[in-house]
């Protein structure tokens, strides 16, 4: 099982960008996929999550700015990202333990890491500076 974020690059305030994570091994659609993302200094922090059934999740604080798809013939998931500010810096990665659902609560997508099942890519690094 591998997965390999990428897409990630140095953008002015308010430029867009779109992260691909790409498998091999297995088939993207079979299970939930996750993004977290890691500033500097900061904990992980979860950010979007797509389940097997193509149904959509977000982190309560990335509602609006942030778009997660799917494209099962290229084995990719996608997270869109506008507007993007200083603040969303960070190493963006894709995840999954597994599961075929994400883990919601209240509608939005919660993120615990130290999954014993969970598996994680080489992020891709999103610098936000004017």
């Amino acid at each position: 099982v591998q997965l390999q974020a990428s897409g990630g690059g140095s953008v002015q305030p308010g430029g867009s960008l779109r992260l691909s994570c790409s498998a091999s091994g297995f088939a993207l659609d079979d299970y939930a996929i996750g993004w977290f993302r890691q500033a500097p200094g900061k904990e992980r922090e979860g950010v979007s999550c797509i389940s097997s059934d193509g149904s959509r999740s977000y982190a309560d604080s990335m509602k609006g700015r942030f778009a997660i798809s799917r494209d099962n013939a290229k084995n990719t998931v996608y997270l869109q990202i506008n507007n993007l500010k200083p603040e969303d810096t960070a190493v963006y990665s894709c995840t999954m333990d597994f599961s075929r659902f994400c883990s919601t609560q209240g509608g939005n997508y919660v993120y615990t890491p130290g999954n014993e099942y969970e598996y994680w890519g080489q992020g891709t690094l999103v610098t936000v500076s004017s």
